[in-house]
């Protein structure tokens, strides 16, 4: 079974950047897509970013423009550049990987999952 380990949440001005990690820690492990999520307190987990076969990207627009999700060669670490925070980006982040079904923003398409980081924005 692949365990995700996320990393690199913190807390933040508004304005500011963060960058995330996620690494599987099986060394052998090759993603076939791996993908961020968020959720807000009382609220439901939110696609935020995914990357899938050769490095093919998607954005929520909520996050358009102002983060990006990239990988590493052995697609078993993926990364989440965020800049310009704003305070309705607070939440826990949450790392996924190998989706199986459509749509990538849907979290129960997802085989694998991390624990979770907190970012909280402030203003």
């Amino acid at each position: 079974q692949v365990q995700l380990v996320e990393s690199g949440g913190g807390s933040v001005q508004a304005g500011g950047s963060l960058r995330l990690s996620c690494a599987a820690t099986e060394a052998t492990y090759s993603s076939v897509s791996m993908a961020w999520f968020r959720q807000a307190p009382g609220k439901g987990r939110e696609g935020v970013a995914v990357i899938y076969n050769a490095g093919r990207t998607f954005q929520a627009a909520s996050v358009k423009g102002r983060f990006t999700i990239s990988q590493n060669n052995a697609k078993n670490t993926v990364y989440l550049q965020m800049n310009n925070l704003k305070p309705e980006d607070t939440g826990i982040y949450y790392c996924a990987a190998d989706h199986v079904a459509s749509p990538w923003t849907h979290w129960a398409n997802y085989k694998h999952w991390g624990q979770g980081t907190q970012v909280t924005v402030s203003s």
